[in-house]
């Protein structure tokens, strides 16, 4: 099921499927003289929960990548410490705690207290 909705969501958010979704939309509106208002309306309301998911697919692909680039990153400097990666898996108060704390270390090398 998970690589259908990734096949979908990769083909709906790229120009092809930007069209589709414009002609689908064009053809509903066309129907709408010929009555049949809630056709439509139901069509137009599946397509946005469609679009909606797309959207959330797509935000999960991006910064599932960009964590996994920057972890890369994190653990293959030397100097820095480990134990940042996969902190976005922990806990928000844990997080405000962390992210806390690298700021003051980072105000602290630059020479400002905080």
């Amino acid at each position: 099921m998970n690589r259908i909705l990734f096949m979908t969501a990769d083909f709906l958010s790229r120009p092809p499927g930007f069209y589709v979704m414009m002609v689908a939309m064009v053809l509903c509106t066309a129907l709408v003289p010929f009555g049949l208002t809630n056709a439509v309306t139901y069509v137009l309301s599946v397509a946005a929960i469609v679009i909606t998911g797309v959207v959330l697919i797509q935000g999960y692909r991006d910064t599932a990548a960009i964590h996994a680039k920057l972890d890369e990153i994190v653990v293959s400097l030397r100097e820095t410490r480990n134990d940042v990666v996969g902190l976005e898996h922990a806990e928000p108060e844990e997080i405000r705690e962390k992210l806390a704390m690298l700021e003051q270390e980072a105000a602290q090398r630059n020479g400002r207290a905080t």
